[in-house]
């Protein structure tokens, strides 16, 4: 369809475009294996960014983070707060809920790079990947050939499929690779910086350098634009 109609004049198909707020965090929540899909309820609190329920009329507004799975349910159930409304879905153009919407704006600001980069729910989402490539594994298990170089691969080509449903590129197999190196080399230099990546203490050195680089890589997938827009 692409070759035949390019320009779209026959609407052969559809434009690419950013999802909804909701739904980048539902996405991200998604590949991190954290989402829990339970239907129902009362709204919930996930984390928020801290010092911004304080903005509120006269610092009134409490915003205790929903305890056990209820943090990672899907954003249409997440509280709104109408004085403070929840700063990620503001940031990615959802409705204030004051008055009806009939159709979102879709922005792209430096702002939406930030919060998915610092946003507690997506570091926690990125930590989350980061265990799930690291453990995973092919279903025929270890072979001979099985060196450190065919695991990294592997596991770059999990991320790939995992967030963006698709096999690496050369091109992107090679820019991983290349952002896995450096990381690692940093990380080796910084042991500290890699504890607190992993946010685990108790893992020996080596295991939490080696699960705080695929972190970071997670952090990457997570801010690509191709993981947040619809072909």
């Amino acid at each position: 369809c692409r070759e035949q109609d390019p320009l779209n004049a026959w609407l052969s198909h559809q434009n690419r475009l950013r999802v909804e707020g909701e739904v980048v965090r539902d996405a991200a929540l998604s590949v991190s294996g954290l989402i829990k899909h339970r239907v129902g309820g009362p709204s919930v609190r996930p984390p928020q960014p801290e010092g911004v329920a304080g903005l509120g009329y006269a610092g009134k507004v409490k915003w205790e983070t929903s305890p056990g799975d209820d943090r990672y349910r899907r954003g249409l159930y997440t509280f709104f707060q109408r004085t403070v409304p929840y700063p990620m879905l503001m940031t990615f153009d959802s409705p204030d809920s004051n008055l009806s919407c009939v159709g979102r704006g879709r922005s792209n600001t430096p702002l939406q790079a930030l919060t998915l980069w610092n946003d507690p729910v997506f570091f926690e989402c990125s930590q989350a990947l980061g265990r799930r490539i690291v453990n995973e594994r092919t279903a025929t298990g270890k072979t001979a050939e099985d060196g450190p170089q065919n695991l990294v691969e592997r596991r770059i080509r999990f991320a790939f499929q995992t967030c963006l449903n698709r096999d690496p590129t050369a091109k992107g197999r090679k820019d991983v690779a290349e952002l896995v190196e450096t990381q690692t080399r940093l990380l080796q230099a910084d042991v500290a910086a890699a504890i607190a990546i992993a946010g685990d203490d108790q893992l020996p050195d080596e295991q939490a350098i080696e699960l705080a680089v695929w972190i970071i890589v997670g952090r990457t997938m997570l801010n690509l634009d191709e993981f947040v827009t619809r072909g």
